[in-house]
């Protein structure tokens, strides 16, 4: 089986937010694949995908433990299911990027997002793949930033990159991710098979 997890916090409070772009990139690949956040636990929301065009059952998982614990829902459930680090694929909102921008990566540290830095911790390896959507650097501090909502041009941009995130996920799941990487990575983006 194969995790896909989207961060975000829980709560309406939360919802729109820069910060949240991991649970609503994920809300529009279920959408593609017709599937819905139907089950509780693993300290998540999650839903089981079988689809004939994917190779394996695919979970989606959404952590409700707020943001800085999410490795504590990912452990969960890649311990019940005996699911390898290299079978998840993390999907989150990164300042280190320009706003609207998606970037693949197989591994690496978390740079500054709290989400994945626990996950790494506490699946105790770096070697996780991940989709990062690109929310641009902070205008004022970095906790106003991730936690506010994006509107006008930001938010368009940020639309444009939720619908691409959706895209590489079904790319990664069907073609594998080093097809996803060279289909969404830079600016040449091809288009989705």
């Amino acid at each position: 089986m194969i995790v896909v997890v989207g961060l975000g916090n829980p709560g309406r409070e939360y919802e729109g937010t820069r910060h949240n772009l991991g649970f609503r990139a994920l809300d529009r690949f279920a959408d593609m694949a017709g599937a819905s956040f139907d089950r509780e636990g693993f300290k998540g929301s999650y839903a089981i995908v079988k689809n004939p065009l994917f190779e394996e059952d695919v979970i989606l998982l959404k952590p409700n433990t707020f943001m800085n614990l999410s490795g504590e829902s990912v452990q969960a459930i890649t311990c019940f299911y005996k699911i390898v680090p290299q079978d998840v694929i993390v999907v989150y909102d990164d300042m280190a990027l320009p706003e609207g921008s998606i970037r693949l990566r197989k591994d690496g540290s978390n740079g500054s997002h709290n989400g994945m830095g626990n996950i790494i911790k506490m699946m105790g390896t770096q070697n996780i793949k991940r989709i990062r959507i690109g929310i641009g650097e902070p205008q004022h501090t970095g906790v106003d930033w991730v936690l506010g909502k994006p509107s006008g041009e930001s938010l368009l941009k940020i639309e444009e990159a939720l619908d691409e995130a959706a895209k590489a996920i079904k790319d990664a799941l069907i073609h594998g991710f080093d097809f996803a990487m060279s289909h969404h990575n830079g600016n040449g983006k091809k288009e989705s098979l």
